[in-house]
């Protein structure tokens, strides 16, 4: 099996997908690296920090980029509340960091791993896209890339149909999905037909008793309520642990179609739209398996194992 790279901008559905990955793959994991999107990065990679002590995971964190490739950054502390976390209260300190940089541990990791390291992406692509600028055989040296982003049927939860991830670094994004990198991209589609969770739901969750499963659920009171009145989704949704559940578990998505996918970067309505595009197309490869379906059994059973 490949080893896991996970690169996330840590806030409350970020922190599940942690948990999911450090409780039932954690000798697979090589690296955790964060990146500015939800949160600004510090306090990305302070949540990441925080999740991997909780979860007893000893590891340093890579901090990445502090913005976007070539725009401002803008977060989604709306969404996650100001510290990410759902501004529970939560006493989270010092975070535990590496020297080195996002960018060039990946690239390392990727030179030392060459051909069994994949990506799994929870945040804006910005680091991934200063790997690829970084170093040159960088595409070459992944086996796989599972991307949280995009929307699979036009459908956003930022724009009317552009996914934050996609939309918060159009351009990075753009550079990646246009590299000869084997990826899976998991829209936000899948999340809000396979991995929204209903309140008698989040109960099953917090009956499980640990301390994990309260943080899992509480932390995403925020989006509990961003989720009433804007995206519509009952209770809320699990994009990042649905994606990472996937990358561990060849079950959890159930079809995929190839496409060549680009990403409109200007700015307007259509920002950050991925176009997915299944016919021949000379200039961007279909080099993206866009995931059509999910097994919500498998997720929530996955979901329900990681946070006993």
């Amino acid at each position: 099996m490949n080893k896991l790279w996970i690169d996330t901008d840590t806030a409350s559905d970020d922190a599940v997908a942690l948990m999911i990955a450090i409780s039932l793959a954690p000798e697979r994991i090589t690296g955790i690296s964060t990146v500015a999107g939800n949160v600004p990065v510090n306090l990305s990679s302070r949540n990441a920090s925080y999740i991997a002590r909780l979860c007893e995971f000893d590891t340093a964190i890579h901090e990445g980029a502090a913005s976007p490739l070539c725009r401002p950054l803008k977060t989604a502390q709306y969404i996650h509340g100001e510290d990410g976390m759902g501004d529970i209260g939560l006493e989270i300190s010092t975070p535990n960091l590496s020297c080195v940089p996002a960018a060039v541990a990946l690239a390392k990791a990727a030179q030392e791993h060459k051909g069994e390291l994949e990506v799994v992406t929870l945040g804006p692509l910005t680091n991934i896209a200063l790997a690829l600028k970084l170093d040159p055989d960088f595409a070459g040296n992944i086996a796989k890339m599972t991307i949280m982003g995009g929307t699979g049927d036009c459908y956003g939860n930022v724009t009317p149909v552009s996914e934050y991830n996609i939309w918060a670094d159009p351009e990075a994004a753009d550079v990646v999905f246009r590299s000869s990198i084997p990826k899976v991209m998991v829209g936000w589609d899948i999340s809000r037909k396979y991995a929204s969770i209903s309140d008698q739901e989040a109960e099953e969750l917090l009956a499980l008793g640990s301390v994990k499963a309260e943080i899992a659920v509480n932390s995403q009171k925020v989006l509990r309520a961003f989720c009433a009145s804007t995206s519509g989704v009952v209770g809320f949704d699990l994009p990042d642990p649905i994606t990472l559940a996937a990358a561990i578990n060849p079950y959890v998505v159930t079809a995929t179609k190839p496409y060549a996918v680009s990403v409109i970067c200007q700015d307007g309505p259509a920002r950050g739209f991925t176009i997915l595009n299944d016919r021949h197309c000379q200039d961007t490869p279909k080099t993206t398996r866009v995931a059509q379906a999910a097994n919500r059994t498998v997720f929530w059973q996955m979901l329900m194992e990681a946070l006993k």
